[in-house]
């Protein structure tokens, strides 16, 4: 049986400027227990750490898909989790390149 995710955020075609303020607002709006799905075109890691540095013990992040074309991760609310913004500028990449 396939998982249902409460939001699929393809950032593919996002500007890349765009994709962290876009994921962690969808993410902000999940219910505990709620998951989304990101599909990428690169391994978003530096997202992972992001996520990491601002919503420490909140998430969970599972890898459905790894590359090397395409990337899909699960990102699930964990009960308690509040709500968190990212920095100004919404990116961990100079550039905005990762997603």
């Amino acid at each position: 049986m396939a998982e249902s995710f409460a939001v699929t955020i393809d950032v593919r075609e996002i500007p890349p400027f765009q994709r962290h303020p876009l994921i962690f607002g969808r993410f902000n709006e999940l219910r505990p227990g709620e998951a989304l799905q990101l599909v990428n075109d690169h391994d978003p890691r530096p997202l992972h750490y992001q996520f990491q540095a601002l919503n420490a013990g909140q998430f969970t992040w599972d890898y459905l898909e790894s590359g090397p074309a395409l990337w899909r991760v699960r990102i699930g609310k964990l009960a308690g989790a509040a709500a968190v913004a990212p920095a100004a500028g919404g990116s961990c990449c100079s550039g905005g390149s990762c997603g």
